[in-house]
């Protein structure tokens, strides 16, 4: 083999390698998420009924019936997708993203997969929650570290996260007996929900037509790096609920850091679609 064409059989061998890599979050996304698939199928199937949501406190019930959950099938897991811009501080610009998440109900399972790109470069991301311990990754082009979280503060910081999803994006597993309800006023929330030992608090504002206004919790931590950790205020004020899939969600969503000198809006996120129980990855 003369050298130009080893050169350039070389030069192809790491091209074909950079794109391997590079795709190592999305096959660990997808690994994990076949995994809770497989094991949430053999979970027997269970409708949800008047008696299922009867100790709820007025304000749940009411945003229940009006997402449309009585009769249906209780979740065991979802899919999701979502368009819309994040930003990673206050002087940067907004960039879009997109966003593919599985989530498992019964051993808690959150994998959020990101694609966006910055100055034109791509940059992927990894959320990954399970068995009460959270990982963030994000790397260029999928292949430079940039981001990469993990420890206590982490944890919990996702746990509220999770317990955030359920609220927002499937409403039905709001029965789940790891929530504990606090009624404030008539269209107030105090829940406390606790998995695997840590337990975190959000307050639940809804409005007169039974919608889930706003989420607002003092347990999480901005953690731009995943380096340092500070507690801060989050807040994710949805709205534009429309029909998905046969229940009524909001489609529409933002995720606020309330700094006390001022708040921080880091995502805007549009809704798509919302599967539950879903059989195949999609």
């Amino acid at each position: 083999m003369n050298t130009k064409l080893m050169m350039a059989v070389l030069v192809v061998a790491g091209i074909l390698l950079s794109i391997y890599y590079s795709q190592h979050l999305y096959r660990e996304y997808k690994s994990e998420a076949l995994k809770g698939l497989e094991r949430t199928a053999i979970l027997e199937d269970e409708v949800i009924t008047r008696e299922d949501i009867a100790h709820l406190p007025p304000p749940v019930q009411k945003y229940l019936r009006y997402v449309g959950v009585v009769g249906r099938e209780k979740v065991k897991s979802f899919t999701v997708s979502i368009d819309g811009s994040m930003k990673t501080d206050r002087k940067r610009d907004w960039a879009h993203v997109k966003v593919q998440q599985y989530s498992f109900a019964d051993r808690i399972t959150r994998l959020f997969y990101l694609n966006l790109k910055m100055f034109g470069v791509p940059v992927i991301g990894l959320h990954s929650y399970t068995d009460a311990n959270a990982t963030m990754l994000v790397k260029i082009a999928g292949l430079i570290p940039v981001v990469d979280g993990r420890g206590k503060e982490m944890n919990q910081g996702e746990t509220v996260t999770v317990f955030n999803d359920m609220c927002i994006m499937a409403p039905a597993t709001l029965i789940d007996e790891r929530i504990e309800w606090e009624p404030i006023d008539s269209l107030t929330v105090k829940a406390a929900f606790n998995n695997e030992g840590i337990r975190i608090s959000a307050v639940l504002y809804f409005n007169e037509e039974g919608q889930l206004i706003n989420f607002v919790s003092d347990d999480r931590f901005y953690s731009p790096t995943g380096k340092t950790y500070e507690k801060v205020r989050w807040s994710t004020p949805v709205s534009d609920y429309k029909n998905i899939n046969g229940f009524n969600l909001a489609t529409y969503g933002k995720a606020v850091w309330n700094f006390p000198d001022e708040d921080f809006c880091y995502a805007r996120f549009n809704i798509k679609d919302i599967r539950y129980n879903p059989g195949t990855f999609q």
